[in-house]
């Protein structure tokens, strides 16, 4: 299963998607469309996971697909 993660950078001026918590996929300015990016990777390469992250990366919120 592969796992997407969406986080912010330092300042939270704009946000990751991140596979197997490599080097960043993309950047977007938007957490939503952050999420919905990851979203859809995930969708396409089911099973896999988006673990959505705070400021701290921590996991505030896991979605299966």
């Amino acid at each position: 299963m592969k796992t997407y993660s969406v986080a912010p950078n330092v300042d939270a001026t704009s946000w990751f998607v991140k596979l197997e918590d490599v080097a960043p996929e993309e950047v977007y300015d938007a957490k939503d469309d952050a999420i919905a990016a990851a979203e859809k990777m995930a969708k396409e390469n089911s099973p896999s996971k988006v673990e959505i992250l705070d400021k701290n990366h921590n996991i505030v919120e896991k979605r299966r697909y």
